[in-house]
Order: C-alpha cells, then structure tokens, then sequence
C-alpha cells in the first residue's frame, strides 16, 4: 500500500471520528436542555397531585372493621 492511500484513509477516518464527536455533543447539549426543563417544571409541580394523578385510587376511602 503506498503512502498516498494510507494517508487518504488516515484523514477520512479522522474525519469520521469528528464528525461522530460533533453529532454526540449536540445530542449530550440537547439531552442537558430537556433535562433542565424537567428539573424546573418538577421543581415547580404540586407533588401531592402528581402523586393523586399517578394513583387516583389510592387515598380516596377509608376501611372500618367494627
């Protein structure tokens, strides 16, 4: 294999490498957004109706055995 073709390969592999780089930084940046938005909108919630939504039927009666 002579010089030039290895060098070839060489730039396009590294290329790849930050192109795959550029794309997983985006992707982490988006994923912190949606994360932030998360931790604020949770910060912001009533917990006792999040909890009501989640399991309506729970704390709704009570049982008396007499």
């Amino acid at each position: 294999m002579d010089i030039a073709i290895m060098s070839m390969s060489l730039s396009q592999s590294q290329l790849g490498q930050q192109v795959s780089l550029a794309v997983m930084k985006k992707a982490m940046n988006q994923a912190e957004v949606s994360a932030d938005g998360l931790t604020k909108m949770l910060e912001s919630a009533n917990v006792s109706a999040i909890q009501r939504a989640a399991q309506p039927h729970l704390g709704g009666t009570i049982d008396l055995k007499l």
